[in-house]
């Protein structure tokens, strides 16, 4: 196949201090504006990343690949109603849609369109620990700091856990992939406008001076 994935993981790995939304919840400082921003956000992104992953499903050369593609949309339909929870608790946004937020969905359409199914799939799964780990940070400071509870935090928890068998299943889908190099270059790039998200949501409810 000829990708390393344990150094396209590296790749991507966010670096000290990179998400300043996270940090902030941890620390019980973020306002809850923020929070309601991502909750009124990822309705959008996880209703667009499912009509992806089932575009990507149908264009897999193999089962496996589809079966992992099929999978992930399969995880967005349960995610999707354990937002509101976290919606209600948050409070309302009354932002429009944030450019800088949608950047992220907006290539993961690109890529259930443009990319070799398989390329897709190392590229999704590399930045997946990122994902689970701002979820984790993030439900751990909202109980902490912010009084929520499991309810609140399904939609976090749902994506807090670990990915290893998501891994091997994507690397089972990639098994016979043409472009390996065009997967490092999606990795970083759904890197980029992951952390583009955070740091729109970082802006949220920030007094202006």
């Amino acid at each position: 196949m000829g990708v390393d994935v344990r150094a396209l993981l590296a790749a991507v790995r966010p670096a000290a201090g990179e998400n300043r939304l996270v940090e902030a919840v941890q620390r019980g400082e973020a306002p809850l504006a923020a929070v309601a921003a991502l909750a009124a956000e990822e309705r959008l992104i996880v209703a667009s990343d499912r009509r992806s992953f089932l575009t990507l499903a149908a264009r897999a050369e193999d089962d496996a690949a589809a079966g992992f593609f099929t999978g992930l949309a399969h995880g967005e339909s349960l995610a999707l109603p354990l937002l509101e929870p976290l919606a209600a608790a948050a409070g309302d946004d009354p932002g429009a849609p944030r450019a800088g937020c949608q950047a992220y969905p907006a290539y993961v359409a690109w890529l259930a369109l443009n990319a070799e199914p398989g390329a897709a799939a190392l590229a999704l799964v590399a930045n997946f620990p990122a994902w689970g780990g701002y979820c984790a940070g993030l439900a751990a400071g909202l109980r902490e700091h912010y009084g929520f509870g499991d309810q609140e935090c399904a939609f976090l928890d749902f994506f807090a856990g670990e990915v290893q068998e998501m891994e091997a299943q994507a690397l089972d889908a990639a098994r016979h992939v043409r472009q390996p190099g065009a997967a490092r270059v999606y990795a970083r790039l759904l890197h980029d406008y992951e952390t583009g998200f955070w740091r729109t949501l970082a802006t949220v409810g920030q007094s202006r001076k």
